[in-house]
């Protein structure tokens, strides 16, 4: 019996300090109701109350400032979002060429292409060609 009390005292406790840190840590413009200080005082002296009060207010705020259901994603052509409600994400691209070609950190202009393999590099081959000839 005792065990269980300070377990729950623990969990309680442990609840509070990640209540007092997320409102530490929470931007000031984020704040739902009241302002940041008049938050963290609240968390901090009322302990379990003001814990709650918190978890509830920060999660009736996110949840009218998030949207509820899934955007379609644009880039996919033929997307339609009715009707494949409930369906996970399926992306179908041609070739693996396809797929890092249309990634962000391949669009970038600053670097350059690099052959996916040694037989794809031009160069290699050329001095591939030079050593079976015997010319170094």
């Amino acid at each position: 019996m005792f065990l269980s009390g300070v377990l729950f005292v623990l969990f309680l406790a442990g609840c509070w300090l990640y209540c007092l840190t997320d409102a530490a840590l929470t931007p000031a413009a984020e704040f739902p109701g009241m302002r940041k200080p008049v938050w963290i005082t609240a968390i901090a002296l009322t302990f379990i109350v003001g814990a709650i009060a918190w978890v509830v207010a920060r999660r009736t705020w996110r949840a009218g400032y998030w949207p509820l259901r899934q955007a379609p994603h644009p880039s996919l052509t033929g997307w339609h979002y009715p009707e494949t409600a409930g369906t996970a994400f399926r992306s179908t691209p041609k070739d693996a060429a396809e797929a890092l070609a249309r990634h962000p950190a391949t669009r970038s202009k600053n670097t350059p292409a690099v052959p996916i393999g040694p037989d794809d590099d031009p160069e290699f081959l050329r001095e591939l060609a030079q050593r079976i000839r015997g010319e170094q």
